[in-house]
């Protein structure tokens, strides 16, 4: 009777188990979460922000949808607590589903019902915290510190979160027809950009003279010298220098540096942040510049 009892208990609940089938299956859901190659797109693309606006010592921190540690990386001179605290602040975004600005500004205010959440061990609500998104998802969340500022903190982590936000599901594949490069080399005063990619840009160039001294901070610039010849200064003083955009600097000449002559079928690299200056040009002249983006 007791072996009877125990069968009959058993294919009870192995039916109710079958048939609940449907039902579980409707109460799960799939959470779109970032993966290592995306956490490190959106810490590459931080770290270039803080290098190209004066941040040398920030640490970030890339969590998943779960808060989980996916990707840290701290600069050369960041404090100790840094690593520690920039994964709280990631964690504290994803938890919260918003940046930590709010919930420091919250308890700065005065808001005690926030007291008790702050024993939290992973709770670090101080600005520099947000979200990761893919479309109307949050799909992790990334937290900076060590930065000249609370608010070049939360800077930094937003170059990092919009890299993320920005970047194509896919590889591009792009072909320009030789009658639109032809084209390109006439417009404006100095050409046309041909491709425009999140890591580089192409651009169908030309000089009808010297111009003026450029620093670029996050442009690495290649050229590829299709016809005449010019001289070009690398290195040394920028003169007079001047921001026309972000991270992009000119001058009027520079003072000491080396001087090369480019030609047709050279190619000459400068790497971002080294001073360069078309000083002398023979006209025509064209060439390729290829613009990779340092992240």
């Amino acid at each position: 009777m007791n072996h009877l009892r125990t069968l009959l208990a058993w294919t009870l609940a192995t039916a109710a188990i079958l048939t609940a089938g449907p039902t579980l299956a409707a109460d799960t859901v799939s959470q779109p979460n970032i993966t290592l190659e995306g956490a490190r797109r959106a810490v590459a693309a931080a770290i270039a922000y803080a290098h190209s606006h004066s941040a040398p010592g920030a640490a970030v921190a890339v969590v998943d949808v779960g808060g989980h540690t996916i990707l840290v990386e701290r600069l050369d001179g960041t404090f100790p607590a840094g690593p520690d605290i920039s994964i709280g602040k990631a964690r504290t975004a994803v938890m919260f589903k918003r940046p930590t600005r709010s919930l420091e500004e919250t308890i700065n205010k005065g808001r005690s019902a926030m007291i008790p959440v702050a024993a939290v061990t992973w709770f670090t609500p101080l600005i520099g915290g947000i979200p990761i998104t893919q479309g109307n998802d949050i799909v992790g969340g990334i937290g900076v510190s060590g930065a000249a500022s609370a608010q070049q903190d939360e800077e930094v982590a937003m170059a990092g979160a919009q890299a993320f936000a920005n970047a194509r599901p896919q590889a591009s594949v792009n072909h320009i027809d030789a009658r639109v490069v032809a084209q390109a080399f006439l417009k404006g005063e100095t050409g046309e950009t041909l491709v425009s990619e999140p890591a580089f840009r192409v651009n169908a160039s030309r000089r009808d003279g010297p111009g003026e001294a450029e620093i670029h901070r996050t442009d690495t610039d290649i050229f590829y010298v299709l016809e005449g010849r010019a001289t070009v200064v690398t290195g040394g003083e920028l003169l007079d220098p001047k921001e026309i955009a972000p991270g992009e600097i000119r001058g009027s000449a520079i003072r000491g540096g080396s001087e090369q002559v480019i030609a047709r079928g050279d190619v000459l690299t400068i790497e971002h942040g080294v001073p360069h200056w078309f000083k002398i040009v023979e006209t025509p002249f064209r060439y390729y510049v290829i613009k990779s983006v340092a992240l």
